[in-house]
């Protein structure tokens, strides 16, 4: 059989179509993959349960679809013979949670890995700070400065405290007390401004159980309150939630994300408000646009909001 040059262009012109339609089909999966925000959490050391802390936090970002997630975990002793060589390749993310806390006999970071991470947030990395993360590396002045306040004693830093009309009140260092932190109770939250993660969010929710810090201590430099609660005893004001710039990264602090070791119920990951925040300042931390939606079980001004924790699902393909 014969073919002419018109029959056999038009053959290559097919082959060619049909070609570039599969890899169109194929670019969408593609380009969703590629899209997800990268997380690494750190753990390894806590005197809370950092173990069923980085299971739930991951189980609840990998059910979004939103994010890939790993998680590297330290050698919590000097003298383990990982200890030394422990870096994470924090340039291969775009967000670090970090949920290791050294107090309680946990080893500091070697040296390699603080250098590492301080390059990364400040060359505009995003750095998600985990409850009992701010209570870690006293020693480490860049890491005090990078989390801007944390669990310090009073000769240590500034604290903030809010006004009734929600102006800033600095603590010099020496004066008031020691972080710390009364009986947890469920505690009305209040929003201050309009920041991108609390954006569309009410201005006053409740959530459970959660521990007001007062006098939480740092360098305090190039942070932003986002909301603030009532300490029980007192009914003075402290900050739930605030963020900081680090040369050009950003950075997420709070109080939220307690789970104490034998905890049957840990309400504070449970908390629909807390997961919608995690979300949110996950996306602001990439520096991608905030596009989780408000839920309709987003707690209210007058009651918290309980979901079911589920296990984790694993590495989404």
């Amino acid at each position: 059989m014969r073919f002419s040059t018109r029959t056999i262009a038009a053959g290559v012109f097919l082959i060619l179509i049909l070609g570039m339609s599969a890899i169109l089909i194929q670019r969408p999966g593609k380009a969703c993959h590629e899209d997800r925000i990268r997380v690494l959490i750190t753990d390894g050391h806590s005197n809370h349960d950092w173990k069923r802390t980085t299971a739930l936090v991951a189980g609840i970002l990998r059910r979004t679809g939103l994010f890939t997630v790993d998680i590297s975990t330290a050698p919590s002793r000097e003298d383990d013979p990982s200890w030394k060589s422990w870096c994470p390749r924090f340039r291969n993310y775009d967000v670090v949670i970090q949920n290791y806390n050294d107090m309680g006999g946990g080893a500091l970071w070697p040296e390699p890995a603080r250098k590492a991470l301080e390059q990364f947030v400040a060359g505009g990395g995003g750095l998600f700070i985990l409850h009992s993360a701010n209570n870690a590396f006293p020693q480490w002045e860049e890491y005090n400065r990078m989390i801007g306040m944390g669990w310090r004693p009073r000769t240590y830093g500034y604290a903030l405290k809010l006004a009734v009309d929600q102006s800033v009140i600095r603590i010099p260092p020496g004066e008031g007390a020691n972080t710390s932190h009364g009986k947890r109770t469920d505690r009305l939250l209040h929003r201050i401004g309009d920041d991108p993660v609390h954006q569309g969010m009410p201005r006053e929710w409740m959530t459970p159980l959660i521990e007001v810090y007062t006098h939480v201590r740092g360098p305090a430099e190039n942070v932003e309150i986002l909301c603030w609660a009532e300490e029980p005893t007192t009914r003075e004001h402290w900050p739930i939630e605030w963020t900081i710039r680090y040369g050009k990264g950003r950075v997420y602090n709070s109080t939220f994300g307690h789970v104490w070791k034998n905890n049957e119920d840990p309400v504070d990951l449970r908390c629909a408000g807390f997961q919608t925040v995690l979300i949110r300042a996950l996306q602001w931390l990439a520096d991608r646009p905030v596009t989780w939606p408000l839920p309709s079980d987003f707690p209210t001004a007058e009651h918290t909001s309980l979901r079911t924790l589920q296990d984790d699902p694993g590495p989404t393909p």
